[in-house]
C-alpha cells in the first residue's frame, strides 16, 4: 500500500522519539494519545487527544484521515487500544506495526512474584508487607482498595490531578515525579518510606527500571504484573526500526 499518512498511536517516550524522526523525515503523520497524563513532552507532529470510540470509531477515523499505515507505540499495558488497532487495521487492510520495548526479565538476586493482572497483584499482598510502593499509575488503583485497611501505600504519579483516588486518603502518600529515575534516588526513596514490597507493571525500558534495581539491592520483593496478551502482530523494538519499516513501505 502506498504511504499517504501515518497514524502514530503514542503515549511512551519511544513514541515521542519516533514522532521527531517522522517530522524530520518529512513523513506526513498524526500523533494520537489518550490524554490521561497532563504533563507530557510535546511532539513535533499534529496531534489528537482522546479515544476513538472503539473499533468502529477508529475505522471511521482511519478512513476520514486517509491513513495508510499505523504504528502502535502505546504503553505495553494499553491493551484495549492495541486490540482495537489490530481489529481496525485488519478490517481495512492497513499495515500495522507495533513498537514495543522488551519486557524486563528477572536477574540473579531479584525476588519477583509474577502475577497475571492487577487483581492478582492485590491478592498477592501478604500480611507481612506493610508499606507497599504501588508503581502502577492511577488507573488501576481500585484493585487495591480492599487492602487499604491493612497496608500503607506509596504512590508515584507523573502529574498532579484533581480526581479523587479510589483509596482512603489515610492509606497512601502521593509522590509526583517523572522518570527517568536514578538508582541512588530510588534506593533512598524505598528506605525513606520503609518500603517492604513493590507492585510494578512489567513495562520494560530504562526510564523506570531503577526501582527494580533498587529492590534487588535492598532485597525487597516485587510483585510483577505480566503484560496483557494480544493477538500476533508485526513488531519492532526501537524508533529506528519503525522508521526502517516505514521506509520499506514506500
Amino acid at each position: 500500500m502506498a504511504m499517504t499518512q501515518v497514524l502514530l498511536l503514542g503515549g511512551t517516550f519511544d513514541a515521542y522519539v519516533l514522532s521527531t524522526k517522522l517530522h524530520e523525515a518529512g513523513i506526513p503523520a498524526i500523533y494520537s494519545y489518550a490524554g490521561a497524563t497532563l504533563t507530557r513532552r510535546t511532539p513535533a507532529l499534529p496531534t489528537r487527544v482522546g479515544g476513538f470510540g472503539g473499533v468502529q470509531g477508529l475505522m471511521q477515523y482511519l478512513r476520514e484521515q486517509h491513513i495508510s499505515h499505523v504504528v502502535d507505540a502505546t504503553h505495553p499495558f494499553a491493551a484495549q487500544m492495541s486490540s482495537n488497532a489490530i481489529s481496525a487495521c485488519a478490517e481495512l487492510g492497513i499495515p500495522l506495526l507495533a513498537m514495543e520495548r522488551p519486557a524486563w526479565s528477572a536477574q540473579p538476586g531479584d525476588q519477583w512474584i509474577p502475577v497475571p493482572n492487577m487483581a492478582a497483584a492485590a491478592l498477592a499482598l501478604e500480611a507481612r508487607f506493610k508499606n507497599i510502593f504501588l508503581a502502577i499509575g492511577r488507573k488501576q488503583l481500585a484493585a487495591f482498595a480492599g487492602q487499604a485497611a491493612t497496608h500503607h501505600f506509596v504512590l508515584r504519579v507523573v502529574d498532579q490531578a484533581d480526581e479523587v483516588l479510589p483509596l482512603p486518603p489515610s492509606s497512601y502518600q502521593l509522590i509526583v515525579a517523572r522518570g527517568p529515575f536514578a538508582l541512588d534516588d530510588e534506593i533512598a526513596l524505598l528506605q525513606h518510606h520503609a518500603v517492604d514490597c513493590i507492585v510494578s507493571k512489567n513495562a520494560g525500558g530504562a526510564d523506570t527500571y531503577a526501582k527494580i534495581e533498587a529492590a534487588r539491592a535492598l532485597q525487597i520483593p516485587v510483585i510483577m504484573v505480566d503484560r496483557p496478551q494480544l493477538p500476533a502482530r508485526m513488531q519492532c523494538q526501537t524508533p529506528q526500526q519503525a522508521m526502517d519499516w516505514l521506509a520499506g513501505q514506500r
